[in-house]
């Protein structure tokens, strides 16, 4: 494909030196992000009529209609930019993990003096040691609970004196070694979560070594209640060290990495082992997308990429299925983010072989199950989606769903809620909520609704219109939502009747309503009410379609709820606040920007609040809360 003139001007003036380049479509959006070492080499091989592009470059080519580059210092900056703007922006044309949420986490506050544990989906530089990411949440609390079995710990928001008069039901049911009461002290509890710690991360010999002469210790000072405590420790450390299969006779620590992929979706998975002192700790595999038409070395290295930029720890060796062109900078950035040593290897012979090679049959197996797991899935959201086109008399199944929900109570906090389905899928990233303004005083569901759906279709119509202007969504110096770029092929809009009506008003109103169809759902008995008909429409209650609409619906309302809950905190934090005599708006802020909740607002000290807000205001914060 020949470049366009101002893209050809820009290839032009290309400099030699690393960084990031960022392809976009026509529509502004990117495309892809791409490394390099040497700007203008790389990006002008695009467009070279003798190159040797695969059929996915090919497409990729077709597409772009712009180019944006970030200049670095070095290849290592590079890679990092690289990484960031992926995980940002997910370019369809990058091999990317699948899922948008954030992996969950095991932390252990270990910067608090009595660390709690908790699941996170954010990894901060705060002190906390990090565990993981697991695909699943549900493995992470199945994890949790048996670890607790072991090494008792807090839960709880209680300050940590030893002086409590009585400590919790958890302490009674030894899942709390109770500190709040000096049962332990704060250095034993500590010792304890170390452990926990050194599990989690494979290192089991010791543990076991000090549970033993901990029980042993006990029972020669006739101790007999604690050592049975330390004997049941030991069984249930055991019981789960049993189950890790020894796979390599070295003591090195060690992943491995390898994929199956299916190119008629253009989906691969990939399974990862954690092997920690030889023994095989944990699994977890990822789904990528767009490895169609894609090399193999491309796809290994995206997902090292990707996956090590989230990865709570890296082990000194990484044995992998296939080589990868930039190992050497991928090395030197996974040993910067460990401080130590980081090999990436390929083995070709020996029990590492053998490794790999399993990790391989498990993503093969894995991937068959995920994808008749997928096709049974497609077939139940086309069938759900046919019974609806049938149902509604649509002239086709409806692709994008759109529902509309209301949340208030006694008309504060007023929140609509958008919730987007796509082919019978949830869309989250479309997924948006609207702080109602018009409504004041006595609550009116009619009027939000109207001022949601009104808000909603102009914003489709600014869109349209700065299309119309300019072919990029750059022209009027602002990004563009795309989750209003589209209409939708369906809107449902939750309350029945009366909804229906207002919704009908509004497509009126936008000349929309010969283009949208739209029905209202009863909660009552799920009846559906169309403009003109007089009768509800009653889809079976075993039908797929019916199923559909309930789970349309349901996440409607609890988007709006949680929208809410979210809006109704925020007043009642200002209030607080702002109820305190010398805190407005621009103290408030501040307060927050410092101490980041009132949480931590109420535990700061006056001297601490005094360093932001004057000492009169601090004392006076300080005897409010």
């Amino acid at each position: 494909m020949e470049p366009s003139p101002v893209l050809r001007e820009k290839l032009y003036a290309l400099p030699t030196c690393p960084g990031v380049y960022i392809y976009r479509d026509a529509r502004g959006t990117i495309i892809y992000v791409g490394k390099a070492v040497n700007l203008r080499n790389r990006v002008r091989s695009y467009f070279h009529a003798s190159a040797e592009l695969s059929i996915k470059t090919q497409r990729l080519v077709a597409e772009i209609a712009d180019l944006e580059i970030w200049p670095t210092d070095t290849e290592l900056e590079a890679l990092l930019l690289e990484c960031n703007l992926i995980k940002r922006h997910k370019p369809k044309y990058n091999v990317r993990l699948k899922d948008d949420k954030r992996y969950p986490y095991i932390k252990v506050n270990w910067q608090d003096p009595f660390p709690k544990v908790v699941t996170t989906r954010n990894m901060e530089q705060d002190g906390a040691r990090y565990f993981g990411p697991f695909t699943h949440s549900s493995a992470v609390y199945q994890t949790l609970d048996a670890l607790r079995k072991i090494f008792p710990y807090l839960t709880c928001d209680r300050d940590i004196t030893g002086k409590d008069r009585r400590a919790c039901l958890y302490y009674d049911i030894k899942l709390c070694s109770a500190p709040c009461i000096g049962a332990v002290s704060q250095d034993e509890y500590r010792t304890t979560l170390d452990q926990l710690c050194h599990f989690l991360e494979g290192r089991t010999n010791g543990i076991e070594a000090d549970l033993q002469r901990k029980m042993q210790s006990a029972s020669e000072v006739m101790q007999y209640e604690r050592a049975a405590q330390y004997r049941d420790q030991l069984k249930a450390i055991r019981h789960i060290v049993e189950r890790q299969k020894i796979v390599s006779t070295t003591t090195l620590d060690q992943d491995v990495v390898a994929f199956a992929r299916d190119d008629s979706r253009g989906d691969a998975c990939v399974q990862i082992f954690f092997i920690r002192q030889g023994k095989l700790i944990g699994r977890e595999y990822f789904v990528l997308e767009g490895a169609q038409d894609e090399d193999a070395k491309e796809i290994m290295a995206g997902f090292l990429k990707q996956f090590y930029e989230e990865a709570a720890t890296i082990p000194p060796e990484v044995l992998i299925q296939v080589e990868v062109e930039e190992s050497n900078i991928i090395e030197q950035w996974l040993r910067q983010k460990r401080g130590g040593t980081v090999k990436l290897d390929v083995p070709k012979e020996g029990q590492p072989v053998e490794l790999v090679n399993m990790a391989a049959h498990s993503a093969a197996e894995t991937l068959a199950a995920l994808e008749a797991q997928w096709q049974a899935d497609e077939h139940k959201h086309e069938e759900a989606l046919q019974q609806l086109a049938e149902a509604l008399n649509l002239a086709a199944p409806p692709a994008r769903i759109e529902c509309f929900d209301i949340s208030n109570m006694q008309g504060t906090a007023i929140v609509g809620s958008m919730v987007v389905f796509t082919k019978g899928v949830p869309k989250k990233s479309d997924y948006r909520k609207f702080n109602v303004k018009s409504v004041q005083g006595a609550p009116d569901d009619f009027a939000s609704m109207k001022e949601v759906l009104t808000r909603r279709f102009r914003r489709y119509f600014d869109i349209k219109q700065t299309f119309e202007v300019s072919e990029t969504s750059k022209v009027l110096g602002k990004k563009q939502d795309s989750s209003f770029a589209m209409l939708p092929d369906l809107l449902i809009v939750d309350g029945g009747k009366g909804q229906l009506g207002v919704a009908v008003e509004v497509l009126k109103e936008q000349g929309l309503f010969e283009v949208v169809p739209v029905v209202g759902l009863a909660k009552q008995q799920e009846e559906l009410f169309q403009p003109g008909r007089r009768d509800s429409i009653l889809l079976s209650r075993k039908s797929q379609g019916l199923y559909l609409v309930q789970r349309v619906r349901d996440e409607a309302h609890r988007f709006a709820i949680t929208a809410h809950r979210t809006q109704r905190a925020k007043l009642g934090l200002a209030s607080q606040l702002d109820s305190i005599p010398g805190i407005g708006p621009a103290r408030r802020r501040q307060l927050l920007k410092r101490f980041g909740s009132l949480d931590g607002i109420r535990a700061a000290s006056v001297e601490e609040l005094a360093e932001v807000v004057p000492l009169s205001v601090a004392q006076a914060v300080k005897a409010a809360l």
